[in-house]
């Protein structure tokens, strides 16, 4: 019975040594499984087609804002706004000039293509909309501080050219461009003041054009690192702002992120906005059955340096919740914020009529993946501003107050779907969840394992100590007879004669 009880609690120790070996192992294999087979780029990782080719069908889904009263701004009213749209676009993402370096980085030209989207859409690019004259009206504050005779020299010339503070345009004209004999003029007049040729559009430099040339780590010997800026277009550092801090390229180019993220935040640079960007954890959910943490873009994102100090650097500033393009963007007084001025000083709402700022309709938000960093879910929400006035010496700017006016805000929007989502959920959400789950199982089965082990090898031990107490005989028998024996008996019989006499 005691032999029988010891080779069980062998058997048991084994087993439970085995499970927990098992378990340590999947513990430390779950995490390398998600490192070094998917989501570092590597041509033989899971995520690099993802990464170079975006399956994603992203839309960008642009709202203009219609100035139903012109005449009136002219005269010193307070613009009344209307919002048409969305004119919506299928947007094609993909990367060339990929080329990998020594130092664990990676360089690429990242590429958008957008093509119209009649079917989604709410109206067409051949609708025509008053808008204010961006070139005209943006030209017009930038030449501000000039002398008297240049602006009223400048004022004939927009006279000859028939130019106003509005226009009547269509969508297509004020995305891609159209051409204006403004902009030679102006180049003739003030060289330099705009240093670009041809049409002239909000968008025109967007489609079919890259981002710049940017260069990331690619995880391969740090993990922690992957997607991570290394430079952009050649530079560590921008020199666009005031202060080092505000012109530091933070975080990944906006497309993924390290893996094995905490529910803090997430930095990101984009050259569209000329900075890096900081976004904050908002809540954890799951997107179709895949973990996710929401990240939202913090009420201070566009604070001004009053309000906020450390984006002193990006003034001069206004009031908070717009941030100055004019200093990366040939000095136009353009302002980016969130559309209809949500999380903005209310000033900004009040100096026109048509808007109606909501958190459903018009933040910002990324659903991330927590474990490999990629983005299940996005909607990045922007707005175009100019500002515009009075100025004195160029009569086409009548009596207008002061007013940051929005132009447009978009919405480019997407979300993983259909195989690659099957393939995803697949490879990094089942498998590493299975392993997840099984090495729990055998980390808790090799505790009542050896335990049993142990419990079985004590009773072994105490039953055979109790044979041992109860047959004494056993162990005093008198030893096998030898030479000695007789005369150690010999002895001991004399010994006692001796004792009786």
């Amino acid at each position: 019975m005691a032999a029988a009880r010891r080779r069980l609690s062998v058997g048991l120790g084994l087993a439970g040594a085995a499970c927990a070996i098992l378990g340590l192992c999947l513990l430390l294999a779950g995490p390398l499984i998600v490192k070094e087979q998917n989501v570092r780029i590597d041509p033989s990782s899971i995520s690099f087609r993802m990464w170079k080719d975006i399956p994603v069908p992203f839309y960008m889904s642009v709202y203009f804002f219609e100035v139903l009263n012109p005449k009136e701004v002219l005269q010193g009213q307070k613009p009344v706004l209307n919002q048409r749209g969305p004119y919506v676009y299928r947007e094609f993402r993909y990367k060339t000039n990929i080329t990998f370096h020594d130092n664990d980085t990676v360089s690429f030209l990242g590429y958008r293509k957008l093509f119209f989207q009649p079917q989604l859409s709410h109206g067409s690019e051949e609708e025509y909309i008053v808008v204010p004259n961006i070139l005209m009206m943006g030209a017009a504050v930038m030449m501000e501080n000039l002398p008297s005779f240049v602006k009223l020299l400048l004022s004939g010339v927009l006279a000859g050219l028939k130019q106003e503070a509005f226009m009547n345009r269509t969508v297509g004209e004020i995305m891609w461009g159209y051409d204006d004999p403004l902009i030679d003029a102006i180049n003739a007049l003030v060289p330099g003041l705009i240093p670009f040729q041809g049409k002239f559009g909000l968008f025109v430099d967007l489609n079919s054009s890259n981002s710049g040339l940017f260069t990331v780590n690619t995880g391969m010997k740090n993990i922690s690192r992957v997607h991570m800026v290394d430079s952009w277009n050649g530079l560590k550092k921008l020199n666009y702002w005031r202060s080092s801090e505000c012109n530091m390229i933070n975080g990944t180019a906006g497309e993924m992120w390290p893996p094995f993220m905490s529910p803090t935040s997430l930095e990101f640079y984009s050259p569209d906005a000329c900075r890096s960007m900081t976004l904050v954890y908002e809540q954890s959910g799951k997107f179709k059955g895949v973990p996710t943490y929401r990240f939202v873009a913090p009420k201070t994102l566009f604070a001004n340096g009053t309000d906020y100090p450390p984006n002193e650097g990006f003034c001069p500033c206004m009031q908070s919740g717009i941030q100055n393009l004019s200093t990366c963007r040939l000095n136009a007084p353009m302002f980016i914020s969130h559309p209809h001025f949500y999380n903005a000083d209310p000033s900004l709402v009040n100096a026109v009529k048509g808007l109606h700022p909501s958190k459903d309709e018009h933040a910002l938000f990324l659903d991330v993946h927590p474990m490999t960093g990629i983005p299940m879910n996005c909607s990045i929400k922007l707005q175009l501003n100019l500002y515009i006035k009075q100025v004195p010496g160029i009569i086409q700017t009548g009596k207008i107050k002061p007013v940051v006016l929005p132009l447009l805000w978009f919405a480019e929007s997407g979300f993983i779907e259909g195989s690659v989502l099957n393939q995803f959920y697949t490879n990094l959400v089942l498998i590493p969840s299975l392993l997840d789950y099984l090495q729990y199982i055998f980390l808790g089965l090799s505790v009542p394992l050896l335990i049993s082990a142990a419990v079985l090898m004590a009773m072994s031990q105490r039953t055979t100590t109790e044979k041992s107490l109860c047959h004494p005989t056993m162990q005093s028998k008198p030893s096998p007879s030898s030479e000695t024996t007789p005369l150690l008996h010999d002895a001991g019989m004399l010994s006692q004669d001796d004792a009786e006499a």
